[in-house]
This record gives structure tokens, sequence and C-alpha cells, in this order.
């Protein structure tokens, strides 16, 4: 069977990209310890990305509230993109730049966090989430592509990936996500009694 190279040089990109992203393994477990203190302590974890990076920050939200391996309580965290209703409103009254903004502004308290996803770091309402967010006190983290871009100036802490499609940076933002959630569950059963 002739395998054609767009779809193995896929694959060669990813692994390239995956032995350098994995010196960031240290941001992952500190994001995830950090997790494991605010949402332990009754904060909240608020997400938020655009098309295949909604997709990411749902599955996160997920994790959380369901669970990553092993059973255990469940944790506040939402995915802003995921209630249409609001988004939808927002959008339509306050236009596309606010729909996360003002969702920030209504679930974020002081100490809780918000994790964002971009490919390109450069979407207009994650920037103004990430605004808002700083403004109401909650840590700004971001999940993005290459840097520099304008969400990684507008955040608190970002993990870039460094990466020639955003599929292959769609593709580490899940592992990100994943080595956060098991930081966050080893986290959790350090803590316990």
């Amino acid at each position: 069977m002739t395998v054609h190279p767009p779809v193995t040089e896929h694959c060669d990109e990813l692994l390239d990209a995956l032995g350098a992203f994995r010196a960031s393994a240290h941001v992952t477990e500190r994001w995830g310890r950090r997790l494991s203190d605010v949402l332990g302590g009754g904060g909240r974890l608020l997400a938020a990305g655009n098309g295949g990076s909604a997709a990411q920050a749902q599955h996160l939200t997920a994790e959380l509230v369901g669970r990553y391996r092993t059973d255990r309580p469940p944790f506040s965290a939402i995915a802003l993109h995921a209630d249409t209703s609001s988004t939808t409103a927002i959008a339509n009254d306050y236009g596309v730049d606010e729909v996360f903004a003002r969702q920030v502004c209504a679930h974020g308290r002081t100490g809780d966090v918000l994790m964002l996803l971009s490919t390109s770091g450069a979407s207009a309402n994650l920037t103004s989430a990430a605004d808002a967010a700083r403004a109401a006190g909650l840590v700004v983290w971001a999940l993005t592509g290459p840097a520099p871009n304008p969400l990684t100036a507008g955040s608190d802490e970002a993990l870039c990936v460094e990466a020639a499609s955003a599929a292959t940076v769609q593709e580490l933002h899940l592992v990100a996500v994943h080595m956060i959630c098991a930081a966050f569950d080893a986290a959790l059963e350090r803590g316990m009694p």
C-alpha cells in the first residue's frame, strides 16, 4: 500500500514538535498544581477558544468536571463557548469580540483561572477576554501557537507551541490538556489525607 508524503509528513512534523514541546512539561505541571489549589479551594476554571481550540477547551473542562483517569470529586470548570444562547446573544448585542469577555465578567471571581486556547494567538474575542479577566483579578493562561502573539502578551503566562501548522499546534494543545489533568490529579492525591 502506498502512503502519500503529505500523510507521513504530518506525522514527522508532529514528532518534531512533540520532542521540543516535552521541554514544557514543567509549565503544565505547575498549571495542574495551581488548578488543584484553586479548584480544591472552591474556585473555578473558565476556558475558551474558537473552532478546534474551542473543542480543546471543552475537552479540558470535561476532564475536570468528569474525570481524567481515576474517579474523584467533580470540580467547577466552564467552557464559555458551550453556552450557545449566551454566546449568540452577546455576539448579536455587543459584537463577537465581547462573547467571552462578558461571560468572564459574569462567572469569574478573583483568584479563578481563565485558560484561553488559540493556534494564532490573535483572536480579538480571546484578547478581550484576557483583558476582562485581568481586570477582575483572574489568572490568565494561554495555550497558543508560535510566539510572539497578542494573546501571549495579554496573559499572565503562556505556553506556546512551535509548529508550522495549526493542526500540529492543536494536537499538542490536547497533549498539554492531558498533561495538566495528570498534574492536577497527582496534586489532588498528594493533598489528600
